[in-house]
């Protein structure tokens, strides 16, 4: 035979020998013992040996559930649903207050109607609620674990001050109040949440109520100083055509002040008003009690492992 046909032979061999071989037979391969296997037994024995323990801390933790959700003050939601006030429902003198914008912007005075958000800014600023909180008398009612009725003081620990308004404003706004926009139909939402249901009513109400008035009086206000710049500035000008415009301006700022003493519900009519809840919002009882028996569960069976690995460790340690 050519020895030349048995090179070529030996060589198309080691060619398809090496094909044959997955690349990663030359690697080291990972030896798996018995111990590395997950046995799902061993570990349903340790829940066995450690039912006791597992028993005992979920019925704590469901136990200590329970005695929270009964102990925990009831909250209910008093809420107010409310319309916008646009031009179209304040009749031909407001919709006549808008036709003079561009007039109004050439001697820099402002006819338009606040928005949504500006009036719910108000509604939830430091100053509008500052007046409410006073007049209302609320800081006792807010922090009435630190109030003394029969004294009519606060209760106080040495070097303890009262509470603040700051503090009053930081709890009712971010805990107390809220309010909520519905993006199709424009309608507001103003909710108060608190532990006294007819107290939680009186509150909303009351503040739309307030808020109604501020608003009001802060267009009032607006447009008598922009009915005294336009007569300043007639005085000013003898341009017969000036002298129209400002006519016709201070007139749309008089129309503008006849609507806001005219009109109660100024930025917001009420749809609905709020009334007295009768079911509270929260806490959720049954939720708090199906939560701590989980939790008192999930942390039994973590700490029967743990207390099973403890004493594996020390077992070898001897």
């Amino acid at each position: 035979m050519n020895p030349m046909m048995n090179n070529e032979k030996r060589q198309s061999a080691s060619k398809d020998e090496q094909q044959a071989v997955p690349p990663y037979a030359y690697y080291p391969q990972p030896i798996v013992t018995d111990e590395d296997k997950i046995n799902l037994m061993d570990y349903w024995w340790i829940l066995i040996e450690r039912k006791k323990l597992i028993i005992f801390i979920t019925l704590i933790f469901t136990i200590a559930s329970i005695v929270v959700a009964l102990l925990a003050t009831p909250i209910y939601r008093a809420e107010v649903l409310l319309a916008p006030m646009g031009d179209e429902e304040s009749g031909g003198a407001a919709s006549a207050l808008g036709q003079f914008g561009g007039l109004a912007s050439m001697v820099g005075v402002d006819v338009g109607s606040n928005s949504t958000e500006h009036s719910l800014a108000v509604l939830t600023s430091r100053q509008f609620l500052d007046v409410f909180f006073q007049e209302e008398k609320i800081l006792p009612i807010l922090f009435s674990d630190m109030w003394d009725d029969s004294s009519g003081q606060w209760i106080l620990e040495e070097g303890q001050d009262p509470p603040s308004m700051w503090k009053a404003y930081k709890v009712f706004s971010k805990s107390i109040l809220m309010s909520s926009i519905d993006k199709e139909s424009g309608l507001v939402t103003i909710s108060i949440d608190w532990k006294d249901p007819e107290l939680a009513a009186k509150w909303a109400n009351d503040l739309i109520v307030r808020l109604n008035q501020k608003l009001r009086t802060i267009a009032v206000a607006e447009a008598e100083n922009s009915i005294n710049y336009l007569q300043e500035q007639l005085q000013q000008t003898s341009v017969v055509d000036m002298h129209q415009v400002l006519y016709r301006l201070i007139e749309s700022e008089t129309q503008k002040i006849m609507l806001a003493k005219v009109r109660e519900q100024y930025a917001f009519k009420v749809i609905d008003p709020a009334v007295v809840p009768e079911e509270k919002i929260k806490p959720k009882r049954a939720v708090i009690v199906v939560l701590g028996f989980l939790a008192g569960f999930m942390f039994s069976i973590f700490l029967a492992f743990l207390l099973s690995f403890i004493a594996k460790q020390r077992e070898a340690a001897k």
